[in-house]
């Protein structure tokens, strides 16, 4: 849960552009959907690789919190905004559940489940927003065709963790099930907080400051946990070297800005398609790469939860202000 984490990531502007926008343009939205799909998919894959040698929360809050100093500026200075003491409060709150608890879980639960599996379970974040989105005060009850979604991604989960040797497959690690569970559920919260609470208009502007109070979160309970007492850089292996660059270059950098490109330029039906494609790829990508096993149990809950997550975010909204419910950030772990 790549970076990633902002009231962009939750909708689109109020009038979005049609999916070929201005002469032109139609190729660049593709390449953005193909970086978004491939880069956001493969970041499970780079934190499977990463947490090889680095301690799990000092992987993210590495990540993250060096993304945060390198464009926080950048962006103050570009965008000319000034962030207010509440847009702080916002992005401290939010990048406490997106960052801390959403990806610093899905970085501690890759200890001991496939990278392919988490980028499946990551995919429920879109079900659990719809929940916290109708639960909230002020909320909207979502319609039938959202509810059997709902039955049927939860069912999906249930599907992973028992009942034992489906299919002749060992279910997964249910402790790292919980962990990306309460990630993703932590990711739902913090995504329909983002999408109400005071943030700066420039949406870059806010992942940078969620990406600095998340990523110092993730650094100071890596500390108290004893993770910087154990880590050893020496130790550090080249390919976790690699995998972290690669997050930080690739899925917080260059994901994130083909996503915010594609949230100017596409529709939120067709922007919301990443939760759908990015744990397909995931999978992919850790069978051929990590050799890691796809069992008929993992396929048959990877056809359960997406058939989930289709249903949800293909389905018609009772009201405009609900739309952010189908663009949870999930595949950039």
């Amino acid at each position: 849960m790549s970076t990633s984490v902002t009231k962009a990531r939750l909708g689109t502007s109020p009038h979005p552009k049609p999916w070929s926008g201005q002469a032109g343009s139609a190729t660049l939205v593709l390449v953005a959907f193909a970086a978004v799909y491939i880069i956001w998919g493969s970041t499970y894959l780079a934190i499977r690789v990463g947490v090889e040698s680095f301690p799990p929360l000092l992987l993210a809050g590495s990540r993250h919190l060096v993304f945060g100093l390198l464009f926080y500026p950048f962006f103050r200075w570009k965008t000319g905004v000034r962030p207010t003491l509440a847009h702080w409060r916002t992005a401290a709150l939010t990048g406490f559940l997106l960052l801390f608890v959403g990806n610093g879980g899905v970085c501690v639960a890759e200890q001991t489940v496939p990278s392919g599996v988490t980028a499946l379970l990551v995919a429920t974040v879109s079900l659990w927003m719809v929940l916290v989105d109708w639960l909230r005060p002020g909320g909207v009850r979502p319609v039938a065709r959202v509810m059997m979604g709902l039955l049927l991604g939860f069912g999906g989960l249930a599907l992973l963790v028992g009942p034992k040797d489906l299919g002749g497959s060992a279910r997964i690690n249910p402790v790292g099930v919980a962990i990306l569970v309460v990630a993703a559920f932590a990711w739902a919260c913090g995504s329909i907080y983002s999408k109400h609470g005071e943030m700066p208009s420039s949406p870059l502007l806010g992942a940078t400051m969620q990406s600095l109070t998340g990523g110092i979160a993730l650094w100071i309970v890596g500390w108290m946990s004893g993770e910087v007492r154990s880590l050893h850089l020496s130790a550090v292996s080249t390919r976790s070297w690699v995998a972290m660059a690669y997050l930080i270059f690739f899925g917080s950098m260059m994901g994130f800005t083909a996503y915010i490109y594609i949230l100017k330029h596409s529709t939120a039906t067709r922007v919301a398609t990443y939760a759908f494609v990015n744990p397909v790829v995931a999978l992919f990508l850790g069978w051929m790469i990590l050799g890691e096993s796809i069992t008929m149990r993992t396929i048959l809950a990877a056809a359960v939860i997406l058939a989930a997550v289709l249903l949800v975010i293909t389905a018609p909204l009772r009201k405009a202000a609900t739309a952010g419910a189908a663009l949870p950030k999930t595949a950039e772990a």
